[in-house]
């Protein structure tokens, strides 16, 4: 072959790959995720297996701890049921998946079908139809979840606004329990007869329910957001005196305020707020069984904290069951040991990690003196430094100035240990958004 004559196909070549490039770039961009086909039951659905066709950054929407296996599900967990949860998103984006767990199943957990959609209003199980997505696992509508495991389903392109209600569904025909549930989701849910998985009309979900079933996570692909902070805590992150369905929770309000911070211009990192609260949750004590229900704080870490999606800070709010929940007297070093040891486990993974006081619990049922002495001792050593990176104060913005050891009246629920709403919204606004800042560059 002559020099021409090689220089000639090396044109040729280099030109075809130009125009099949340009080709796939035009097919791509034309994807808008509109329908492709509809069901033979006139159920609308969109293509969950093409790539996003945007940028963006991957970051936790949504996120809830497993806490246990559900009463009453030992045999055939929720079999023949659709159980659609309701999610509230803290971050919007151009892709969603979502992870689903098995992690208190005694046997494998079949997932047939599932989908996602935005929901069609507030308080409601119908969806906004032009948003049903069918979702998949590797390419397939059916899933398999071994006892003690999790999946995480394939992306689906679908535009979630920030502050939206999400709805996730999922159907399993064959008997498998217990059901792996977060029990105080401070939000109703929906459960009907037989697969009404992308059913939109909501017609059929004639059950409620307060409880957050096998979803533990929702993920968006986010233009909005960088990063994602995760809130790690007991009942009193989990919000469980909060007014159910209004989001109230501290974290919903953090993230509120870290939203409107950004919209007026200051310059705060763009990060997602997911909970990781779990009511009675202690820092080194485990709940009874195997795998433990209600898994200590230094247990749960790795999975509930560390494992979140692109987390960059965590907000540890945990200790006050260690002293409530003892029958021995805590020993407040140990305590405070526990909370260095999660602050390390983070630092090696180069996340920031910010610590909150315990608050006040006079006139709670397990308060003590020598409680109270405990939980003064725990404050001063978090206050004192050398275990967080930064500390919110939330024992001083919400005790009683008059009775340093009660909740200020307004800010109590009425059972003188969890926050009223206000209360919840007064933690958030105390905290210092500007702790934020410096965080670790880890991509999980």
């Amino acid at each position: 072959m002559t020099k021409r004559h090689g220089y000639a196909v090396l044109s040729a070549l280099v030109a075809l790959v130009i125009a099949v490039s340009a080709g796939i770039y035009v097919t791509v961009a034309a994807d808008d995720g509109t329908p492709r086909n509809t069901l033979a039951a006139g159920r609308p659905h969109r293509d969950s297996q093409a790539a996003p066709a945007s940028t963006g950054t991957w970051v936790g929407a949504w996120a809830t701890a497993p806490v246990a296996g559900e009463p009453g599900t030992e045999a055939t967990g929720l079999a023949g049921r659709s159980v659609r949860n309701v999610v509230h998103t803290s971050a919007g984006g151009t892709s969603a998946r979502i992870t689903l767990s098995n992690l208190y199943g005694q046997s494998a957990l079949t997932i047939s079908h599932a989908s996602l959609a935005l929901a069609a209003g507030d308080g409601t199980a119908a969806a906004d139809a032009e948003t049903m997505r069918r979702l998949t696992f590797g390419g397939g509508t059916s899933v398999v979840i071994p006892a003690g495991g999790q999946v995480v389903s394939d992306a689906v392109r679908v535009t979630i606004p920030h502050g939206a209600d999400v709805l996730v569904t999922t159907y399993s025909p064959t008997p498998s329990g217990p059901v792996t549930y977060h029990p105080h989701a401070r939000q109703v849910s929906y459960v009907a007869d037989g697969d009404r998985t992308e059913d939109a009309t909501g017609v059929p979900y004639t059950e409620q329910t307060p409880y957050w079933r096998y979803l533990t996570a929702l993920d968006v692909l986010s233009n909005e957001a960088a990063g994602t902070i995760v809130v790690f805590g007991d009942s009193i992150t989990d919000g469980i005196t909060s007014t159910a369905g209004a989001n109230r929770r501290w974290p919903d309000v953090l993230s509120g305020r870290l939203r409107g911070a950004l919209e007026d211009g200051q310059q705060l990192p763009r990060y997602s707020v997911v909970n990781e609260g779990i009511s009675g949750n202690q820092v080194l004590a485990d709940g009874l069984g195997r795998p433990a229900e209600n898994q200590s704080g230094l247990g749960r870490f790795g999975r509930d904290a560390l494992s979140r999606t692109n987390v960059k800070v965590v907000v540890i709010a945990l200790g006050v069951n260690d002293i409530l929940r003892n029958r021995r007297l805590a020993d407040p070093d140990r305590i405070v040991t526990g909370l260095r040891t999660l602050a390390g486990q983070a630092h090696a993974r180069g996340l920031k990690v910010v610590g909150a006081t315990l608050m006040p619990f006079h006139g709670h049922r397990g308060y003590t003196p020598a409680r109270e002495a405990v939980r003064q001792q725990v404050n001063a050593q978090i206050r004192a430094g050398g275990v967080f990176d930064a500390v919110v104060d939330f024992d001083k913005a919400l005790r009683d100035p008059y009775d340093p050891r009660r909740l200020r009246p307004e800010y109590d629920s009425g059972d003188h240990l969890h926050p009223s709403d206000l209360g919840y919204r007064t933690m958030a606004e105390v905290f210092d958004l500007r702790t934020l800042k410096g965080a670790g560059q880890a991509e999980l």
